[in-house]
């Protein structure tokens, strides 16, 4: 029997995420849930999982460096990563941070079949357009690399959440951080992409599409 860990903070979109594995996956399949990057380290330490499908938007953690801590913990453990992110703004750091494979959560019920099939049967899943993105981060130059390589992984989830339209009190809210600590992001981004305003800020990352 396959052992399934879904980590995501949304208990509606958890729900829909098991009724669609357990319709689509080979039985039997057993899925445990867990709410937080917490709850989602304490279920690992005292479960064996056959995979970890994560989300990177998480209550009081970056899904990010859960990622990596995951993949540190446990190399073998493979991690399906699902997010509302396009994947040209984080599959590249999602799959170097050790993530078996990364779907938008857009894609089709079949796409996240043949991703859990895949992983599941210990492989990786690249679509085409990541492993274009995977080909052109490896070939760049450094010197010519993009002004938004330089960004943490906070700081690329905060310019995509600004440019998606959320306020300074929401970013602080979906990333569990203060509103004075996303001020001081938000000084970091800009003076590292050497902007000087939110709207040369999303404009860029709307004109530039980031392959991260």
């Amino acid at each position: 029997m396959k052992q399934i860990l879904i980590v995501e903070d949304h208990a509606i979109v958890r729900l829909g995420i098991i009724r669609l594995l357990q319709d689509l996956l080979p039985k039997p399949v057993a899925i445990e849930e867990a709410a937080s990057g917490a709850e989602a380290l304490e279920r690992i330490a005292a479960h064996p999982f056959d995979m970890v499908l994560l989300d990177l938007s998480l209550p009081g953690r970056n899904g990010l460096d859960l990622l990596k801590q995951l993949h540190r913990l446990n190399p073998k453990l493979p991690v399906l990563v699902l997010s509302m992110y396009p994947e040209e703004h984080y599959a590249v750091r999602a799959l170097r941070g050790g993530a078996a494979g990364y779907l938008n959560k857009g894609s089709a019920a079949e796409e996240l079949q043949a991703a859990a099939e895949k992983v599941l049967s210990g492989g990786r899943y690249i679509t085409p357009s990541q492993a274009d993105l995977l080909a052109e981060a490896l070939v760049e130059e450094p010197q010519g690399a993009p002004l938004h390589r330089q960004l943490s992984d906070r700081e690329c989830q905060f310019v995509s959440l600004l440019a998606a339209g959320r306020t300074t009190n929401e970013i602080a809210n979906e990333l569990s951080l203060s509103v004075k600590t996303i001020s001081t992001v938000r000084s970091r981004v800009l003076e590292k992409l050497r902007l000087r305003s939110n709207a040369e800020l999303i404009g860029y990352w709307i004109t530039q599409h980031p392959e991260e």
